[in-house]
């Protein structure tokens, strides 16, 4: 397959290879179509049957292949690799857009160079694993770098973390954005009319509102959702939005969850989200836990919260603190790639802790839990951040010009390109 070299928007088919198919992920795949779309590109998405991506990139106008693929390397992949090369052909993309480790594995063998491939990690591969199995990871990583047109990373430490592994990337950054017209207090925020993108033509105003009113707001939420049936007004509800997965570090959450109880006695804790460690967490689980499940639309429970909580491992950034905080709740994340970047400045004293510390969460979370003023106030601030820096139209606009730069410039060898 050639290059073709194309430079008006109107004029790019772009081809998403995508796995996995639930989460933050897919969310990011489907803000960016949509902003695509609404710019006069042709967005494909190639993914697998079955989850949240397919049904929502195919809303948002684009077209979806079955790609029949799991999450992990293993007896299926030249298959994958197979399939998804048919599907390149077929579609005939200008640019292939691969996210996250596996789609990344498939898209660069599949293409190896011939079409320009940007390769976004979302987290890279080698933190989810130990042993021989990261040490694998890695090596894939240095050497799959020359069939990557760019390496797109969404934070700069996720970037930094790539160089110190050794991968000899061509990188680009740019940070994830969240939906400012779908995300954001009780009402709407949007102070224009819809701008054909699915997001409100925002004028920049936070959309802010009073304490007193927030707390309305999240009475008024809870009244509407059947887990917190029961659950007093007045008691504080820590929220926890991920997959249950050892990656999301639910498991240290439970661990320090009796010492909230203790500080904060009313203290009630959610977790939405479904996942392989559902089992084992719900095993862990102590008192005032409960487990929602997979949500479709998680805006009712962001603004029921008075906190929301991520205990992560490792990321790239993080999208649900950046929704929970366009609502205007306070954050508690752990200090891994992106958390940082995503925080307000000033705010990194009490939302940001060390990672698979139970000790150092739970006194974060009290401390949040204790202070209704506090809350109120670090909430504010977090929305008004989160609107004046993480439109993600303004991400999805990066991205075109990534895509714009690749596709003017002509081809360059691999081999070339890696040892620059």
């Amino acid at each position: 397959m050639p290059y073709r070299t194309r430079t008006e928007p109107s004029q790019l088919t772009v081809l998403h290879l995508v796995q996995p198919v639930e989460g933050g992920v897919a969310r990011v795949v489907t803000d960016l179509v949509r902003a695509q779309i609404a710019d006069g590109l042709r967005a494909e998405v190639a993914c697998p049957p079955g989850g949240e991506l397919a049904e929502r990139a195919a809303e948002a106008g684009a077209r979806v292949h079955d790609w029949p693929a799991v999450r992990a390397p293993g007896p299926r992949l030249p298959r994958e690799v197979w399939t998804a090369a048919r599907l390149i052909r077929r579609s005939r993309p200008d640019l292939v857009h691969a996210h996250s480790a596996k789609a990344g594995l498939v898209a660069r063998l599949a293409v190896r160079g011939r079409v320009p491939t940007v390769f976004q990690p979302h987290a890279w591969s080698f933190d989810a694993v130990e042993g021989r199995a990261a040490e694998l990871a890695l090596l894939w990583e240095r050497y799959g770098t020359r069939w990557s047109s760019r390496t797109l990373c969404v934070s700069e430490t996720e970037r930094r973390a790539g160089e110190r592994a050794g991968i000899a990337a061509r990188w680009a950054v740019v940070r994830n954005g969240v939906d400012l017209g779908h995300f954001g207090p009780h009402g709407p925020v949007a102070t224009g009319p819809d701008d054909g993108t699915g997001h409100g033509a925002d004028g920049g105003a936070d959309g802010g509102t009073d304490g007193g009113t927030d707390r309305r707001d999240r009475r008024r939420e809870r009244a509407g959702l059947p887990e917190l049936t029961g659950v007093p007004d007045d008691a504080p509800v820590v929220l926890c939005v991920g997959r249950l997965c050892r990656q999301k570090g639910q498991d240290v959450l439970l661990t320090a969850w009796p010492r909230v109880r203790a500080a904060v006695p009313g203290a009630r804790l959610v977790l939405v989200g479904d996942g392989p460690d559902r089992a084992r967490l719900t095993r862990l689980a102590p008192p005032g836990v409960r487990f929602a499940g997979a949500i479709r639309d998680i805006r009712p429970w962001l603004r029921a919260a008075d906190v929301v909580v991520l205990p992560s491992r490792w990321e790239g950034m993080a999208l649900a603190p950046l929704e929970a905080m366009a609502c205007g709740r306070p954050v508690v994340v752990t200090d891994v790639s992106g958390a940082r970047e995503s925080l307000p400045p000033g705010h990194e004293a009490h939302a940001l802790v060390p990672p698979e510390d139970p000790e150092a969460l739970a006194d974060a979370l009290g401390a949040l839990l204790a202070d209704p003023e506090l809350r109120d106030r670090v909430g504010h601030e977090a929305r008004a951040h989160t609107r004046a820096t993480r439109d993600v139209r303004r991400t999805a606009a990066e991205v075109l010009g990534l895509y714009q730069e690749l596709l003017s410039s002509p081809p360059t060898s691999t081999r070339k390109r890696t040892r620059r």
